[in-house]
């Protein structure tokens, strides 16, 4: 059975910046890392004492703010799939090689929760 583990917690904002300024201001979050997209749209990624934060504007078309996912690590991803298949899981993006070291999936947990179910690192 493969291991499982938290990896991360991704926001939408507006105003992403903002956002991250007050998980620094407010909890001490650290910025990781931050790319400017032009027309005040930006992500940001921050530490939070070993959680990742990673915040960016909501998709073209919606409206969404908040919470958008979060991140569950594992080292075995095929065969998690196949086995939270055989369990009933819906996955709305199956399988992905986004690189040789990444790969990632969707899936969807009660109340529609978007769960990103990743092995390895970007």
């Amino acid at each position: 059975m493969p291991k499982y583990w938290f990896d991360h917690i991704h926001l939408k904002s507006t105003d992403a910046v903002k956002t991250a300024e007050f998980y620094e201001k407010m909890f001490g979050a650290k910025v990781i890392s931050k790319r400017e997209f032009g027309e005040g749209r930006a992500m940001v990624s921050l530490d939070l004492e070993g959680t990742t934060i990673l915040i960016d504007p909501p998709r073209e078309g919606t409206v969404q703010n908040g919470l958008d996912h979060f991140g569950i690590q594992t080292d075995d991803l095929k065969t998690a799939i196949e086995e939270l298949k055989v369990k009933g899981v819906t996955f709305t993006q199956d399988y992905r090689e986004v690189n040789p070291t990444f790969k990632m999936s969707f899936l969807t947990a009660p109340e529609n929760v978007q769960i990103e179910l990743q092995e390895g690192t970007i």
